[in-house]
């Protein structure tokens, strides 16, 4: 049973949670003591997210057994009860809003925003066709935005737009591999994909990729930016964005990839290689300057 838990947690799909980071990193602040809070609120969203994932596959647990893969969940499977896996939830989300109220009581606001509009996406949302992909992508923004004020940084419109955008290729590219990986059970297993077409999905993609692309550079080149952080080297770190996006693509076109984001950017190496490289950069460019002379 504590392995059905775990594995029902998703532990490979805490990745996300990496976001929380953001406003650490962007508001200069991953040399000092708000590193600290920073990673609590990693973990707290860890068990958040984690608790999310329990109940919705409590709701989900029919249409899962129908699902070449999902069926070996285990509360589809029935190796996890249902009351437990909902008892483990509720726990979780208790401990994790106490946990984050000891931070701030605006951190513990934006957590029960956070599982607010995780519970209405299981349980409604995610049956509204484009609303889907908006409130997945909204969960992002979220956690980008609980890192800002767990550590009382201000948080960037900059921030917020690229925070979406890319959440929104990430689920737009999961709902088109499912689409065709399903082909005619798509219906049966998640009944929104009923309302989309792989052609109505290829347009959606390619508008948020250009979108993406177009608001990280406009982003790198700001005035705002170069103003704080006092460079106008930024723009060098386009490139590995770029490969990023396009290796997303390809991953998801040709290799039929991309059901699995999280596992996608684990599994990968040249896209694992390529991210970190580019946080490499981010911070070397912003911090660098500031590093004291020996």
């Amino acid at each position: 049973m504590l392995a059905g838990i775990l594995v029902s947690l998703r532990p490979r799909q805490w990745v996300k949670n990496l976001f929380v980071f953001a406003g650490l990193i962007f508001g200069q602040r991953l040399f000092t003591a708000a590193a600290g809070p920073a990673a609590a609120t990693f973990v707290v969203f860890c068990a958040l997210s984690g608790a999310m994932y329990l109940l919705n596959d409590v709701a989900d647990r029919d249409k899962d057994r129908l699902h070449p893969r999902k069926r070996e969940r285990p509360v589809a499977s029935g190796r996890l009860p249902v009351g437990v896996a909902v008892a483990v939830a509720v726990a979780l989300i208790a401990a994790s809003l106490a946990a984050c109220a000891a931070i701030s009581w605006r951190l513990a606001a934006v957590a029960a925003a956070y599982a607010t509009l995780l519970a209405a996406y299981s349980a409604w949302l995610k049956h509204l066709v484009i609303v889907d992909v908006i409130v997945v992508a909204s969960g992002f923004v979220l956690r980008a935005v609980a890192g800002a004020v767990a550590i009382d940084v201000e948080i960037s419109g900059w921030l917020l737009i690229c925070t979406i955008l890319i959440a929104l290729f990430l689920a737009l590219g999961k709902r088109r591999h499912e689409y065709l990986t399903l082909a005619g059970d798509a219906e049966r297993h998640r009944p929104i994909l009923a309302e989309y077409s792989a052609g109505l999905l290829d347009q959606m993609i390619a508008v948020v990729t250009a979108s993406t692309v177009t608001a990280y550079a406009l982003y790198t080149m700001s005035p705002e930016t170069v103003a704080k952080f006092d460079t106008h080297l930024l723009p060098a770190t386009l490139p590995f964005v770029l490969y990023g996006i396009f290796r997303y693509l390809y991953l998801l076109y040709r290799k039929e990839m991309g059901g699995n984001p999280s596992e996608l950017f684990l599994n990968d190496r040249p896209l694992l290689l390529n991210t970190l490289l580019w946080m490499l950069t981010v911070i070397l460019i912003i911090y660098w300057p500031r590093m004291p002379s020996p």
